[in-house]
């Protein structure tokens, strides 16, 4: 039978490990960082979560007074990206850069991750969706768009990024119109856009970067699913003017694995806030078409909730929850 002796022993090498543990964390989270950062990107270089990310990275670089270098993660509607981050080691040198998919993926089944599996950072941005149509297509206006779509239900083709936001977005003008889309897969903006360009797809959901190509005749704005119209394009209507509740943004944002010490976690919100409130970013923003719509860590935590219930509601009703 052990003695008492031993046993006090036992513990206080326990005590001493645990100790050493933490002086060793602190110690880590006060020189942090020392080293580059990785910004996992979860879709490919020249898409839309890629653009707002690309200005924002030097920017965040700048203010952390270390090299942020992006990794462009693509593949099944951003949730390799998602995993890979998840699987990274909790010390702040590996940051997640995604948007409102964190919860769609999760719904329709794409993907066993959560939003939950992240510590949140910051978010920095909102960008509202845009019904985008290919110059090959007969319609003008969306009343035009409507009628042909009942006369020929799940027939005009739509490219989406399946259970992410490209998808939830043309589901909810599905569902408030009365119509029926049939939809192609395509892993991010950019080769939707690609396809759209090409007059392999009818439409697609996009935004306010693809003005220059409207303006060229490359492609035509259908509506905008923002509150009001846009000044950036004060010809197209939102859906609600055209009697349709549908109002839907992408809103993107920085996370880091679950377990990232609280120090680090503050530093990289320190220096979100900072890079956030450059000029430089709120420039590259409007040219993305994008808002700078900013929220600290609690902020952008209670968003999260608050969205996370949402989108399943929204899943829900539109049957593209996939129960587990």
């Amino acid at each position: 039978m052990p003695s008492l002796h031993t046993k006090e022993t036992k513990t206080m090498k326990r005590i001493i490990a645990a100790v050493s543990c933490a002086l060793v964390a602190a110690s880590a989270s006060a020189a942090y960082p020392d080293r580059p950062v990785k910004l996992i990107v979860p879709w490919a270089a020249g898409g839309d979560t890629d653009n707002i990310f690309r200005p924002f990275a030097p920017l965040l670089q700048k203010h952390l007074a270390q090299t942020v270098v992006i990794a462009n993660v693509g593949g099944a509607s951003g949730t390799v990206g998602e995993r890979e981050a998840k699987n990274a080691p909790a010390d702040g040198y590996t940051v997640f850069a995604p948007h409102d998919f964190v919860h769609s993926a999760y719904y329709t089944g794409v993907t066993d991750v959560r939003y939950t599996d992240f510590d949140p950072i910051c978010m920095i941005s909102s960008t509202p969706s845009v019904i985008t149509a290919s110059p090959k297509t007969p319609w003008k206006a969306w009343a035009q768009l409507q009628a042909d779509a009942k006369a020929r239900p799940g027939q005009i083709t739509v490219g989406a990024s399946l259970g992410s936001t490209s998808q939830f977005s043309m589901a909810l003008v599905e569902k408030a119109a009365g119509i029926k889309f049939k939809y192609i897969p395509y892993d991010g903006l950019a080769p939707r856009m690609n396809a759209i360009l090409g007059g392999h797809i009818d439409l697609t959901d996009s935004n306010l970067t693809q003005k220059s190509k409207v303006q060229a005749g490359l492609l035509k704005f259908i509506a905008i699913m923002s509150e009001k119209r846009n000044p950036e394009i004060p010809d197209v209507p939102t859906m609600k003017e055209l009697g349709f509740n549908v109002v839907y943004a992408v809103s993107r944002g920085l996370m880091v694995p679950k377990g990232t010490p609280e120090a680090v976690q503050a530093t990289l919100a320190t220096a979100c806030v900072a890079a956030a409130k450059e000029p430089a970013f709120a420039n590259s923003m409007t040219l993305q078409g994008t808002e700078v719509r900013f929220l600290d860590r609690k902020g952008y935590a209670q968003f999260l909730k608050d969205n996370d219930a949402l989108y399943k509601e929204i899943s829900d009703e539109l049957g593209l929850t996939k129960k587990r």
